[in-house]
């Protein structure tokens, strides 16, 4: 889909203070063999007292504040996280609306795993791209994974979580980069990767064993590795057809901002999937902060702003996946690269 008149106007984060990867070798929470393929040096590990919904308001209130548009401005708010919001059975984008723009938003959770993200700011486009030329809409993310419920460090292999809070302010009166086009597709039965052995009827308050479920899939069906090729082709589809809708090539993409992996699966998804160079990616905030769960885009989008790393002409290629499979992204224009005072952690 190709965009007309949606603009970036404003991005937000929330990020803990940085656990080094280092203490948890020594702690023993991290394995020293896939410390070696990950190449993390830290995480974004929330203090006790903060849920993820209230990293999203933070988010949020950065987000409207860099936008210069006022909360009765934004006529929508879509919010994903991955893993438990605060309270069971409790809407957490209301809240999060509510706190950081006004009551009167309409507001929506949207699940979708690590995709939710990018698949909200679609669903955002939509909204501000056929409504009327004041339209805006907020998306934001939020997660924090602690123990004993989610090992952040070992629940699964290429993979260390961080915490964090992430928003993204879509708007039609202008921004600092056009929204150029969107795309997603799906390959519905990839889910049976994670789903494990059974569906059970209510929740069993275990810890997270991601390991065990993909093994469970392994045994049922040989390998992973036809299930990692249905992947990529449906990330390589959605990759074309978004830079086709952009009207550019893959050589054309100054920046891309994936999801925050290990240095393995990192060159898996960039050099080697999409033909671009690491260096081209936000590999090295990657490494500090960890996988945010469905925020990865928007932060590192967020954080090559604030490094002053983009500049006006620049593309910049946001990818995202999640399990199930489902897959979207995005290309950006830079039209005006902001001077953003950089996040500092825990503020």
């Amino acid at each position: 889909m190709r965009w007309e008149d949606v603009y970036v106007a404003g991005t937000g984060v929330w990020l803990g203070e940085p656990e080094s990867a280092r203490s948890a070798l020594d702690s023993g929470a991290y394995d020293a063999q896939q410390h070696a393929a990950d190449d993390i040096v830290s995480v974004s590990v929330a203090d006790s007292s903060m849920a993820p919904p209230d990293m999203a308001v933070h988010a949020a209130t950065t987000a409207l504040k860099r936008s210069g548009l006022d909360a009765e401005d934004v006529d929508l708010l879509i919010h994903s996280g991955i893993w438990f919001q605060g309270v069971d059975m409790w809407p957490a984008a209301s809240y999060v609306a509510g706190h950081a723009l006004r009551r009167g938003v309409l507001a929506y959770g949207l699940e979708q795993e690590c995709n939710g993200g990018l698949g909200a700011l679609e669903i955002a486009a939509r909204q501000v791209g056929t409504g009327p030329g004041t339209s805006a809409a907020m998306v934001t993310t939020a997660d924090r994974f602690g123990a004993p419920l989610v090992r952040r460090w070992s629940s699964e292999p290429g993979f260390v979580y961080g915490d964090g809070g992430t928003a993204l302010l879509l708007s039609a009166r202008g921004g600092f980069a056009r929204l150029l086009s969107t795309a997603s597709g799906s390959d519905n039965s990839l889910e049976a990767v994670v789903r494990g052995p059974e569906l059970r009827p209510l929740p069993s308050g275990e810890p997270l064993d991601l390991l065990g479920r993909v093994g469970h899939y392994m045994r049922a069906h040989g390998s992973v590795r036809e299930a990692t090729e249905r992947v990529a082709a449906v990330m390589d589809s959605v990759v074309d057809t978004v830079l086709a809708d952009a009207g550019i090539g893959r050589a054309d993409v100054t920046r891309v901002v994936p999801l925050a992996s290990g240095r393995s699966r990192m060159e898996w998804q960039v050099p080697q999937l999409l033909g671009i160079p690491l260096e081209r990616s936000t590999w090295e905030f990657a490494r500090t902060v960890g996988h945010l769960g469905a925020g990865d885009q928007i932060a590192g989008l967020n954080d090559l702003v604030e490094r002053r790393e983009l500049k006006a002409g620049d593309r910049v290629l946001l990818v995202g996946g999640g399990s199930g499979f489902s897959c979207t992204c995005a290309v950006l224009e830079v039209l005006d690269a902001p001077e953003w005072e950089p996040w500092r952690p825990g503020e």
